[in-house]
């Protein structure tokens, strides 16, 4: 009969039970784990020189040549344990194979980092005879059980999202479960093996039976720093937004100064752009766009010490701008059969046409009002309408274009001329052109309606921007001033 595997591998950590876990796969007899492998300190094993003919060094030189003896190491099915510091070259490979096996061996944090430490104050890493124990307590430190913390949960998110991503699932066990011999013999049948264990190999002994108040020294004081942690992150904002891409294309470069400009919608597009242009003593058609990664990466070649920047500006201002440009008004720039949407389905209070006589400001303010409502429910993954780039978080962008270009500056819109004059001065312009105005919002600008209840709008809306970028409540006399060259 076929196996339905060719390998696997054991994702654990350290201090988790793979040792005991590898002895009894092991026992199966038609399955063969290899240890630590891909360990970057030793191969397979401490003290060990070579694995499966192959030398640490011819390891290092070319990883996949041992994957492959390991794939094929005979008639026992072949694997290997992988923690998530040793050799990330091997990671996205058995990821994405299907004919690997994945085991994810897990045990409580806290236990694991304690037994951690006590094997490193004694030195004693396997125990196969008790009366040779070695003993001790030790000292609980918060900032190093917080990283460790941090690395086992980011390697364990990524191991979930690759699995999901690519339609696989794994075989997961606790550490409690390694004393059960119907899962273990479960993970064998799993794996393809011919046998069944009559009984667990029990040569590896619990290192550290006794209760963590008898192996903590600082017990109470380790109580108190598990307090102040946050292992649910209650204080988390959940976050529905689609990933946004790198949007290359949106990229725009001054005609001939080195200075690439990445642009998030809103506001301050056609000022950077007018400024971007005759910081060169040319009209705004000279400016360079419509990148692609190729043309984006020969740019970057041939424009050394280029600086990249972006803008951000208050929620409330940006949100606003879009709702005038985008879903107010009815001219180039609209967005047609969303405003019928929102009109029709979401009963936004805003004229069939452009905006009248009869249209005042407190017109104005309930429909951005209703607007913003919109917003909260579309950023929240709700509604059956796009995240619009003119309204999604500013984050999102940002985090979007750090997959191909990280800006070195992100300018905020009230203090803009300031911003961009100085990054001209990096460049070595002793003169900048002058910013010029901003369209101003119509038929009313913000300042004309903003108030309290707004506010607390945008800040539910926007509370990602509002906690990444520091913003505070909008000052409406906050307005970006020319910079005199």
């Amino acid at each position: 009969m076929a196996r339905r595997f060719e390998y696997f591998v054991m994702f654990a950590e350290m201090r988790t039970g793979s040792n005991f876990l590898e002895t009894n796969l092991n026992a199966f007899g038609d399955l063969l784990c290899h240890g630590e492998a891909f360990n970057p300190h030793f191969i397979g094993y401490p003290n060990k020189t070579q694995l499966l003919g192959l030398t640490q060094a011819q390891r290092d030189a070319d990883p996949l040549q041992l994957l492959r003896s390991i794939r094929g190491s005979g008639p026992a099915m072949g694997g290997f344990r992988f923690f998530h510091d040793h050799d990330p070259r091997i990671l996205p490979v058995v990821l994405g194979d299907a004919a690997c096996a994945k085991i994810i061996l897990t045990r409580n944090p806290l236990e694991s980092f304690i037994s951690w430490k006590i094997a490193q104050a004694t030195g004693q890493w396997k125990l196969t005879d008790a009366r040779r124990r070695k003993n001790t307590q030790i000292t609980f430190e918060k900032e190093a059980f917080t990283q460790h913390l941090a690395a086992v949960q980011a390697f364990q998110r990524h191991l979930q999202g690759a699995l999901q991503a690519s339609g696989q699932t794994a075989f997961y066990l606790d550490y409690e479960d390694l004393q059960s011999l119907d899962v273990i013999n479960g993970l064998g049948r799993w794996l393809g093996s011919q046998t069944q264990l009559p009984s667990l190999d029990t040569s590896l002994k619990k290192q550290n039976p006794e209760p963590l108040a008898q192996k903590v020294q600082n017990f109470a004081q380790m109580q108190a720093d598990l307090a102040t942690l946050d292992p649910f992150d209650l204080g988390r904002t959940p976050n529905f937004e689609p990933r946004r891409g790198a949007q290359v294309p949106a990229y725009i470069a001054a005609p001939q100064s080195p200075l690439l400009y990445l642009p998030i919608k809103g506001a301050a597009d056609a000022q950077v752009g007018a400024w971007l242009a005759a910081l060169d003593g040319q009209g705004p058609q000279a400016l360079q766009g419509q990148f692609n990664q190729k043309s984006l990466r020969a740019w970057m070649q041939a424009n050394k010490g280029f600086r990249s920047f972006s803008v951000v500006q208050h929620p409330a201002v940006r949100a606003h701008h879009a709702f005038c440009r985008h879903i107010l008004a009815t001219g180039p720039g609209s967005f047609g059969e969303i405003r019928k949407v929102l009109r029709n389905s979401y009963k936004l209070p805003i004229p069939a046409k452009s905006p009248g006589p009869e249209y005042d400001r407190a017109s104005h303010k309930a429909a951005f009002i209703a607007f913003l409502g919109f917003l909260k429910s579309n950023l929240q993954g709700q509604t059956a309408l796009r995240i619009d780039a003119s309204w999604c978080s500013q984050q999102a962008v940002l985090q979007g274009y750090a997959q191909v270009a990280v800006p070195d500056v992100v300018l905020r819109w009230d203090q803009l001329a300031e911003g961009l004059h100085q990054l001209a001065q990096s460049i070595g312009r002793s003169t900048a052109p002058t910013l010029p105005a901003p369209h101003a919002d119509a038929p009313f600008t913000l300042s004309e309606i903003y108030d309290e209840e707004i506010e607390a709008l945008c800040a539910q809306v926007y509370s990602r921007d509002y906690t990444a970028f520091g913003f505070g409540p909008w000052i409406p006399t906050k307005k970006p001033t020319p910079h005199p060259g």
